[in-house]
């Protein structure tokens, strides 16, 4: 299955074109006809399209994004409005995707807000924009006055605002970005409430993906019957796959969800340096490595979970028979045990003794039962931590214990590893 083709692409359809970020080329290319059928619609009905989709959030989660819409209250009252909060923090390792919307396509992403603000009730949206990407900054900031001036917010009610992170990997969590969007230490919050309840500043709020956004447009421009041409009944669509690693052309690329490990492989050039594949994290740093038998594993959400794995994001990052999975893993674990905001200990803790394991190991200094050690700790971890970021650290660990105990004998004694 190949990426598909330029012309049918839903998000990426004229990325490859000069000045594809302004909006004289997004009109081109039919930029802002789904907002103006959505602006002839209720907002149910606008949600009830994307429902009939079956278009799912694609920053991991995979919650299907037209029941979140209906989670909003249907009455906003001016001292309690609806708000929106869009997710461009993107810091899981080997995901790029939502920086080349915004880069290459920001129409798209535009055009997603106004239909989404208008289905959600939304009298104000705020972008939160990871901190280091500054280009992505001023092209966004520029193609909102472009959206602005051509009048495409003419009685549009919502203010679009653009904030700027500062670098934090749990601010991609949900409710620690809104916390750091009102000024707070970006800390995990406790659920109930939910952010439909109660989200920023205290009101009801839909926090949604760049990508997921993005999609809608299209959506609503060909109907969502068109939309499920791709994909399969649980995970109908396009998906956005940052593939990274040891590819000859790494890239993004939008193809169909339920496309195999192994034609993603050859979509992205192929392994390099003729080498064979040992392993790959599916959807970023955060999901359970994959090895060789699961090449042929379609990648949607129903797929992966059923070989003990997760899309994610789809940040794909492919490793050849080269690569020592315990240093890797290694400089996974330390990025997560910096990264870990602290505030639970089965987390703080969790990740810091992972950390000093594996430097350990590396240093030549591992025990037999160091396999065992660090897959307790795992188990310890999942399901046992405040927020996701617990169980991230945890599922990559785990998953090279269970499936590749093999990448420890060459710094622990074989004959006596345990696990």
């Amino acid at each position: 299955m190949p990426e598909i083709s330029r012309e049918k692409q839903t998000i990426f359809s004229y990325r490859h074109v000069a000045d594809s970020h302004t909006l004289k080329t997004a009109l081109e290319f039919g930029a802002y006809e789904g907002w103006k059928k959505a602006r002839a619609l209720q907002p149910d009905e606008i949600i009830d399209i994307v429902k009939a989709s079956g278009l799912r959030g694609r920053g991991g989660a995979g919650f299907p994004a037209g029941v979140k819409w209906g989670f909003m209250p249907k009455n906003p009252s001016p001292d309690r409005p609806n708000y929106l909060v869009l997710n461009a923090d993107e810091g899981e390792p080997g995901t790029f995707k939502d920086r080349e919307i915004i880069a290459k396509v920001p129409h798209k992403l535009i055009e997603g807000i106004l239909i989404t603000c208008r289905a959600v009730r939304a009298s104000k949206c705020y972008i939160y924009l990871r901190g280091e990407f500054i280009r992505e900054y001023d092209i966004l900031k520029k193609a909102l006055s472009e959206t602005a001036e051509a009048g495409f917010l003419r009685d549009f009610s919502c203010k679009i605002i653009i904030h700027r992170g500062a670098g934090a990997y749990i601010c991609g969590e949900e409710s620690a970005l809104l916390d750091s969007l009102e000024g707070l230490r970006g800390h995990p919050r406790m659920r109930p409430p939910f952010p439909a309840q109660i989200g920023a500043f205290g009101m009801p709020t839909t926090v949604n993906n760049v990508e997921t956004i993005a999609a809608v447009p299209w959506i609503l421009s060909n109907d969502s019957n068109a939309y499920r041409q791709w994909g399969t009944e649980k995970s109908p669509g396009t998906k956005i796959f940052s593939i990274s690693g040891h590819v000859k052309n790494p890239g993004n690329f939008e193809c169909a969800l339920g496309t195999t490990l192994r034609e993603l492989i050859e979509i992205g050039g192929g392994m390099t340096d003729e080498a064979e594949f040992k392993a790959c994290f599916p959807g970023g740093t955060s999901c359970p490595l994959l090895g060789k038998d699961h090449l042929d594993t379609p990648f949607d959400y129903e797929s992966l979970a059923a070989v003990g794995s997760m899309l994610g994001s789809g940040g794909l990052i492919v490793m050849n028979e080269k690569t020592d999975l315990i240093k890797v893993m290694a400089r996974v674990s330390n990025f997560y045990a910096r990264e870990s905001c602290g505030k639970c200990t089965p987390c703080h803790q969790g990740t810091w003794w992972m950390a000093r394991i594996f430097e350990r190991i590396i240093r030549g200094e591992g025990k037999p039962d160091d396999p065992k050690i660090l897959l307790d700790i795992s188990y310890n971890m999942i399901g046992n931590s405040f927020c996701p970021l617990g169980d991230a650290a945890a599922f990559p660990v785990k998953s090279l214990v269970e499936r590749f105990i093999g990448e420890f004998e060459p710094y622990l004694a074989p004959e006596k590893i345990t696990v």
